[in-house]
Parts: structure tokens; sequence; C-alpha cells
């Protein structure tokens, strides 16, 4: 195969956050949402990119009725309760009309309608499979929720990204969630890099160990880790779900960094230069929400990253790919 060009995105508005920030606390970032999708979808249609929404099920809802109707009767019984986003749903609105941070139909059916990009789960609840307390039956019945719920809008689930990234591709521990996903449909999943100061367990012996992430910011500048480019071929050999790792977390434009950006971008294209001169993967992912403020440089330090894509289309045959897409041609 070719190199290819995977880009996931963690479609989750406050359900992704509620346990840290409240919506007044992330206001402007969280209210640009919907016009962050729409930019993004005109942005990715010109310069043909594929991209996956991985989007939370409670999203999909038309109401609260609705939302009520479609979670699961199994929830997860977190040791720690502020984890549980259901706790939440007695102050929500009761409709995209009234309270677009915690319904998100509009933009979902805009994703769907474009027939260029994929929609796939970020679980129904923004569920947390390293977290005390939860069983890998209630992550089932909590997947079988976000499959139903897309199901009643003619959307086939078929890939996930695990909220917070808490999977472990090759742990013992992590194996009956792995299991959860190819018993209901699922053919693919966001793995974690293969650096350790991204594949550690996320377990809350690691809360607080701020080194991790002081060194993860570090790598979006300069280059701690290589390139984190995948021969998904390889690394899939006999496996029934297919591994497609994260490569690289888009930062949003910092301010405070601003006189580094460029170091930024550079660290993402010469990766995804790497993976096509070398016909391997490379894989970017965000939020959307991290897009909500200063939005026009956030594009166009995109913008930059789409030319030089289109670029290495032209050179190397470079290919843009949704989850899915790319899991069935590893699987063919």
């Amino acid at each position: 195969m070719k190199g290819h060009f995977v880009i996931s995105l963690d479609y989750e508005i406050h359900w992704g956050v509620f346990d840290k920030k409240s919506v007044q606390d992330y206001h402007e970032n969280l209210s640009s949402v919907n016009f962050v999708i729409d930019r993004l979808l005109e942005l990715s249609n010109r310069y043909d990119v594929k991209l996956t929404f991985s989007t939370v099920g409670l999203l999909f809802a038309e109401n609260k009725e609705d939302l009520i109707l479609h979670s699961p009767k199994q929830k997860p019984s977190y040791s720690n309760r502020k984890f549980n986003p259901y706790n939440l749903i007695s102050d929500i609105g009761n409709s995209e009309r009234d309270d677009p941070f915690h319904y998100a139909l509009s933009g979902i059916q805009k994703i769907k309608n474009t027939k260029n990009h994929e929609l796939g789960t970020h679980t129904f609840c923004h569920f947390y499979c390293h977290e005390l307390g939860q069983t890998a039956e209630q992550f089932s019945c909590d997947l079988k929720a976000a499959k139903n719920i897309a199901n009643k809008h003619n959307i086939e689930i078929k890939s996930i990204v695990f909220p917070r990234n808490m999977i472990e591709a090759d742990n013992i521990v992590d194996k009956p969630y792995l299991d959860v996903c190819e018993k209901h449909g699922i053919t693919s999943f966001r793995g974690k890099e293969k650096s350790f100061i991204y594949n550690i367990h996320t377990t809350k012996a690691y809360h607080g160990w701020y080194i991790f992430k002081l060194l993860r910011l570090l790598d979006s500048y300069v280059n701690l880790t290589g390139q984190n480019t995948y021969n998904v071929e390889y690394i899939n050999q006999n496996k029934s779900i297919i591994n497609l790792p994260s490569s690289r977390l888009l930062r949003a434009f910092s301010n405070r960094l601003k006189i580094m950006e460029p170091l930024k971008i550079r660290r993402v294209t010469k990766a995804m230069t790497h993976a096509a001169q070398n016909n391997e993967m490379f894989h970017l992912w965000w939020h959307p929400h991290n897009f909500g403020a200063q939005i026009n440089e956030n594009f166009n330090n995109l913008e930059t990253i789409f030319k030089h894509f289109k670029l290495l289309n032209s050179v190397y045959g470079f290919e843009s790919e949704t989850m899915t897409g790319l899991s069935n041609k590893i699987k063919r």
C-alpha cells in the first residue's frame, strides 16, 4: 500500500470536558464548535482530505426524551462520581435549539450529507475504560447504545476512539474492551503513540505525573520521540480489530507560544513526508472545540498541513483515508 494520511476528531463538545470545566468556564471554545465543523468540512473538501468524526453518542439525541430513551440501563459505576456524565442530564437543555453544548444532531447531519467523511464513535457517554469501578459489561451496554442511536439516523458505526485514549493495544487488562468492540462490529480503533511518554496505562497511579504532560508538549515542537509513523499492515498482522495508532495531537494555536507555531507545523509536515516516502500511516487528531478560540490562526495552520498533503499526494501518491476506509484496505 501507499502511505496514508488519517485524521480523527474527538467530537464531544461539553461531554468531553464536563468533569474538568463547566460550560461557562469554556464557553468561547464550546460555543464555536458548530462554526468550526462548518469550516472543517469546507476546508477538507477543498483539499480532498477525509475526516473521521469520532462522536459521543449523546450528541445524536434529538431532545432530552430521546437521550434518556437511548441511554443504556447499565451505566458506568465509577468509584469517583464526578466522572459520571448522567449526573448532568437533569440540568441540560431540552434540545439543540436551547442547548448546543450537549446536542449536535445538525452538525452530525452535515457530516453525513457530505458522503466523504466518516462518523465513528467516541462511546455513548464518553466512557472511561481505565477509571476505577466501571466494568467491561457496562462498556458493552454503552457501545450498544452508541450504535443504536446512530442507526436511528442510518449511520453505521465501524470505528472507535476511546475517550482520553484509555486503551492499550497489547495490554491484557484492556483486551476485554477490544473484545467488546469486535462483538459490536467495530473494525478499528485509534491506539496510542509507540513512545513511552504516550503509551502508559492511564490508571489513577499516573494522574498527576505532570512530567509526561510537559514532555508531550515539548514533543509537539521538537523531535523527542521520532516521527511516529506506522507500517499498518505489519502492526496488524493476525489482528481481528485494526489498530490505527495516533501519530500526533494537533495542539491548538497558542498566543503564549506563538513564536514556536512554525516548529509545531514543521514537526507535523516532516512526519507526513516520512510517512509518504516510506509507505506508512500518519494519524493526526484533535478535538473540534480546540479550534474554538483563535479560529483563523488554527485554520491557517491546518490549511498549511492540507497543502502539504496535496504536495505529497502528487509526488508520492500519499492518500487520505478515514479510519474505516484504511482498515478495509488493510483487511483486503
